[in-house]
């Protein structure tokens, strides 16, 4: 598992007396998030996740989640084929 980054600058809460459809809030120092927003983005985009860590409190980090890429297959010729 990799180790998480966690962000600079974003705090996330939850009121215990939040509607249901109230997610979280998110309160953001413009300064510190900015500075490392720069320092983590890949070509112009961060991704975080907002997590709950084990004592119930809502934070984020970054999101370093990549697809594996499929292998490219080769196109099939007709006298490979068994018919």
């Amino acid at each position: 598992m990799t180790e998480k980054t966690f962000t600079d600058g974003l705090i996330v809460k939850r009121a215990e007396n939040a509607p249901d459809f109230v997610l979280c809030n998110v309160s953001i120092k413009v300064e510190d998030f900015t500075k490392w927003m720069k320092d983590h983005q890949d070509k112009g985009w961060v991704n975080i996740s907002l997590l709950v860590g084990k004592s119930g409190k809502p934070y984020g980090v970054k999101d370093t989640f990549k697809p594996k890429e499929e292998t490219k297959k080769e196109p099939l010729i007709e006298d490979d084929l068994p018919f």
